[in-house]
């Protein structure tokens, strides 16, 4: 078959994916429930017991638009519920905390108004869920907003911005073959690209061994934000941008090439395991206490 139109026909079915309504598989859904899965797959017996004694008893929620029978259905829970309108609105600025990425350090009680924000909200739901006198639909809660929180704060523009672009959201971006769509860098991290990384062999979602945990689960919340924060800073813009993005407006138009996604894969892939490793690791200490 002759190359042009094989190359026409990638064209297309890029177009379509993208075009199309946000892809079943991503950092929205697919994202946190791997980060999940990781967690679940890497407990202890004693935690994984008591993580399914609390979502057995999930009807507390009162959400049964938006359930969370498994590990899976409360990874992705606090963003379903955004769809249930002033019932859970207050949790909105809880998803996030940007920081400047063309700043020198990152300053972890910036840009967090009386404790609402990813780094305070993470805290919040570890001290709820160690103690056992707070009722069960508020451990059961904590215990799913943590879940979901943790896989936020490895999604690296979660936690920065750069001129103002909200994460991303406001610095349009191409991506691979597609030009001209409406997509921003925002989107691609959270949903296009985490799809490609994460559906790449071999599955992410298995027991690692304790070197492989005891290398990636050092260090606090705190310090995993700013492993997250300097992933922005060095991977996120500079590919989307250039390794000169500072001295350019958030509305300059930015490319993700396909050289660029192939380097960019293992990068957000070990975003994910970082991601399910940390969580099993503070869900263990948790249910410890």
């Amino acid at each position: 078959m002759p190359i042009f139109p094989i190359r026409i026909l990638r064209a297309a079915v890029a177009l379509c994916i993208v075009l199309s309504a946000a892809p079943a598989s991503a950092w929205w859904e697919y994202g946190h429930e791997t980060v999940g899965s990781i967690a679940l797959a890497n407990v202890k017996p004693a935690t994984r017991g008591a993580i399914e004694a609390l979502l057995a008893k999930h009807a507390l929620l009162e959400t049964p638009t938006c359930p969370a029978r498994t590990i899976e259905e409360a990874a992705v829970w606090a963003d379903c519920v955004k769809g249930l309108g002033q019932r859970f609105s207050y949790m909105s600025s809880w998803h996030y905390q940007d920081h400047d990425v063309c700043k020198a350090t990152l300053d972890i009680k910036a840009n967090c108004p009386d404790g609402n924000c990813l780094s305070a909200q993470i805290d919040r739901q570890i001290k709820l869920l160690k103690d056992s006198r707070v009722p069960q639909r508020e451990r059961l809660t904590a215990l799913i907003l943590l879940v979901h929180f943790v896989g936020d704060l490895e999604q690296p523009l979660h936690n920065a911005e750069h001129d103002g672009d909200g994460g991303g959201n406001g610095t349009n971006t191409d991506y691979g073959m597609v030009h001209g769509a409406r997509l921003n860098l925002h989107k691609i991290w959270d949903g296009y690209l985490a799809e490609r990384a994460i559906s790449t062999p071999e599955s992410l979602v298995r027991t690692y061994s304790d070197a492989d945990k005891a290398r990636l689960t050092q260090g606090t919340v705190a310090d995993w934000m700013r492993e997250s924060w300097d992933v922005a800073r060095t991977s996120v813009y500079p590919t989307a941008l250039g390794p000169d993005y500072c001295s350019k407006p958030a509305k300059s138009q930015g490319a993700v090439s396909e050289r660029d996604i192939e380097s960019l894969v293992p990068v957000v892939r070990e975003q994910v395991v970082k991601g399910g490793l940390r969580l099993a690791r503070l869900l263990d200490e948790i249910f410890a206490a």
